[in-house]
């Protein structure tokens, strides 16, 4: 990882065009969220600095995943041709060889960005904190980027299964995540289902940010946070090692 990153860095201008422009984008999103929040006071109930803490969770744990396990991405491609065959010849866990073997810079913008984004907004916020709550806000961060992490995963290895030399099931699914960015309640009862149970994206935004705030009606979930991570990460390897034993190598 350490030698793809000064491989990047070595293209500097690459680097802070890539950069900026993810940037931006959050930026854009921060615009459009104020342009919503001028016409309107609360959503459900929730306030401008909840959802913004929300846009910044979403934006933390794609930049965790992207900078840190950008191979994640390329499950449908080393199947396609075959690279996992290196891999599973080496001393060192297959899953970790692929995961690390990209960094994507763009990952770094959007790290710092959500931590800006999260932080002002809970200054924002009234919050009166404790240890407790510093503690709790750490576990149901690592937890929320857990669940980030183990959905890329497991919707990646759903490669092994399918023909496509391209990630599109994973990559569907990455954009029906980009709906967390808002309260679980504004979405109707299928797309609750499908945010809160069966693709727990909920778990990332919702859920956390509500315990934390004392926000929604069902806030208490958020201490189940932890436990969906633990369930998230263990249905992701079991699909990825499960899909590899099945692996013929390419051309087969």
């Amino acid at each position: 990882m350490t030698a793809h990153l000064r491989a990047i860095l070595e293209y500097e201008s690459d680097f802070w065009v890539l950069a900026g422009a993810t940037f931006l984008t959050q930026v854009v999103n921060l615009v459009f969220l104020s342009a919503i929040f001028a016409r309107v006071p609360t959503l459900r109930g929730w306030s401008y600095w909840a959802v913004v803490t929300m846009f910044g969770l979403v934006a933390l744990t794609e930049g965790v995943g992207s900078f840190f396990f950008e191979g994640t991405w390329r499950v449908a491609e080393a199947i396609n041709k075959g690279t996992l065959d290196y891999m599973m010849v080496r001393p060192y866990p297959v899953v970790l060889q692929l995961t690390s073997s990209e960094i994507g810079i763009n990952g770094l913008t959007n790290m710092l960005a959500g931590s800006i984004m999260i932080g002002v907004a809970l200054a924002k916020a009234d919050i009166s904190w404790s240890a407790e709550r510093v503690l709790l806000g750490l576990v149901l961060l690592i937890s929320a980027i857990i669940i980030k992490l183990a959905i890329n995963l497991a919707t990646n290895s759903v490669s092994f299964w399918l023909n496509s030399p391209s990630a599109m099931f994973a990559t569907a699914i990455h954009q029906v995540g980009e709906l967390a960015k808002f309260p679980l309640t504004i979405y109707p009862a299928g797309l609750k289902v499908a945010l809160g149970v069966i693709i727990p994206f909920a778990f990332i935004t919702t859920f956390p940010v509500g315990l934390l705030l004392q926000t929604g009606p069902v806030f208490w979930l958020g201490l189940l946070t932890p436990v969906v991570a633990v369930y998230c990460l263990t249905v992701a390897l079991a699909a990825f090692f499960n899909g590899l034993r099945r692996y013929e190598s390419a051309g087969n």
